[in-house]
């Protein structure tokens, strides 16, 4: 494994004792590392109103944002108990926001890593380019009237 991914891995395992799940009990530390190469961790912040809970990786990637970064090269998900596990939905789609083609470290509580990219746990993903695509389309046909 490389010394960056190590320190990112690190950095999330850091973050479990920070996580606050008093409902769940479940802690989640993530890391990412942008361009800059500088790395941003967050845990899990659970809500008695659920929906309000915020994952690990959405907590990493707003502070990544929020710090001037604007793509995500890696991120790392960790928890506290039980087997490796992969974000949810919702972030990967936030993870393809700023980084598309990034890797993703997974690991358990034992410790075992897992590296996958992230286009395989989102495949054919909605994005960025769709989007900037269509408003490219649409300008286009507002100069042409």
């Amino acid at each position: 494994m490389k010394d960056d991914e190590t320190r990112l891995l690190n950095a999330a395992r850091e973050m479990l004792s920070q996580a606050y799940a008093p409902y769940s009990g479940y802690r989640v530390g993530a890391a990412v590392s942008g361009s800059s190469g500088k790395i941003y961790a967050g845990c899990n912040v659970e809500n008695a109103s659920f929906s309000l809970t915020c994952c690990a990786e959405r907590v990493a990637v707003f502070k990544a944002i929020s710090a001037g970064e604007n793509k995500i090269v890696c991120a790392a998900v960790v928890v506290e108990s039980g087997d490796l596990v992969a974000p949810c939905g919702p972030c990967r789609q936030v993870l393809n926001e700023f980084g598309e083609d990034m890797t993703l470290l997974l690991s358990g509580a034992d410790g075992t890593v897992e590296r996958t990219p992230l286009s395989k746990l989102l495949p054919s993903s909605f994005g960025p380019r769709h989007v900037l695509a269509t408003m490219k389309s649409q300008h286009r046909s507002q100069d042409e009237d």
